[in-house]
């Protein structure tokens, strides 16, 4: 069934999200394809002569309130949902799918940052890079050659847990690199691993072979502490654990455990909870780069969100198909 051709449209989310998104001249060019106000809040409420009442289309990003039944009553005229961000589930309410909303998401152009930080990261594990630091700091000298025989890159074994968009991404990003990579994911058939060139395993077996195993399944019920004492346990010693995903895909009491000890070292952009208490080791141990979940789109990179939308929106317009979808199936699968 066709979306129908939007004429107007709301910003909900936090006002401070809105000109970082749509910056002047991408703005300008949304406005060619729909009438838009140029502010936005977290609740529907009439902007630059846009009525709740007349709008078919909301574009959300963070701080948007959930969209209740109550929510939807005062939009009664919206169809569709462009989200201006990654994971929907924190909006989108069983009342949207009730009533039919077309829901899409800009998860696609957030997992290029996370990405890039993800290989970054990896690289780095693989020269331990994390330790040396330490060391060099510590002793002021350059490290002795005999010391430095497990570093380097070529054929490092790269574990990625979750064939996720953001670990297809990492996936493609690490093809031009002399590293083995295999991945874990219960919903990717073998034949499509072939195609994406990696080498599937069980998870087990993917933990106790990698030397640097990177996160991005996402955050359910069945995945929360994936990696347990038991599974950490798994890993070789000096491999590393990178985390862009979610903080409770790993048991952070069993990781620090392990980190104390200096068996592994970590890049974690997230943790659980976030932030952590001020008192947490993990904050100070020279094996553990940590982050405040700077992976995901920042900064310049947010037009990136604003762009994809944008994009979505020309697209209703002209009657053609939405890209990036978002299905009620998807939900226990995505992030």
């Amino acid at each position: 069934m066709p979306v129908p051709e939007p004429s107007a449209a709301l910003f909900l989310m936090d006002p401070v999200h809105l000109p970082r998104l749509f910056p002047g001249p991408l703005l300008d060019r949304l406005a060619g394809s729909v009438r838009v106000p140029r502010r936005a809040g977290p609740l529907p409420a009439a902007a630059d002569g846009v009525d709740p009442a007349e709008a078919e289309l909301v574009i959300t990003g963070w701080g948007c309130a959930p969209l209740t039944a109550g929510v939807l009553a005062g939009l009664p005229r919206v169809r569709t949902v462009l989200h201006a961000a990654g994971s929907v589930k924190a909006h989108v309410t069983e009342a949207c799918w009730d009533r039919g909303l077309v829901v899409c998401s800009a998860a696609g152009a957030n997992a290029l940052p996370v990405a890039e930080y993800a290989l970054a990261a990896i690289l780095l594990c693989g020269k331990d890079a994390l330790r040396m630091r330490g060391t060099y700091a510590a002793e002021n000298r350059l490290p002795d050659p005999a010391a430095t025989g497990r570093l380097g890159n070529l054929g490092r074994r790269v574990g990625i847990v979750g064939a996720s968009r953001i670990g297809r991404r990492v996936i493609e990003l690490l093809r031009p690199f002399d590293v083995e990579v295999s991945v874990y994911d219960p919903h990717l058939p073998r034949p499509e691993a072939r195609g994406l060139g990696v080498r599937p395993l069980p998870l087990d077996e993917l933990v106790a072979t990698s030397e640097v195993l990177s996160l991005h399944a996402p955050l359910l019920p069945e995945t929360r502490h994936l990696l347990d004492a038991r599974r950490l346990a798994l890993l070789p010693d000096g491999a590393a654990v990178v985390n862009t995903a979610r903080g409770a895909l790993v048991d952070t009491a069993a990781l620090t455990r392990e980190l104390e000890s200096g068996r592994l070292s970590a890049v974690l952009d997230v943790t659980d909870p976030e932030p952590l208490p001020a008192g947490s080791p993990l904050y100070r141990l020279p094996n553990v780069l940590l982050t405040p979940h700077i992976a995901g789109a920042l900064g310049n990179e947010l037009r990136r969100l604003g762009l994809a939308v944008t994009e979505e929106v020309e697209r209703l317009v002209a009657g053609e198909p939405l890209r990036h979808r978002v299905l009620p199936g998807d939900l226990d699968r995505i992030a």
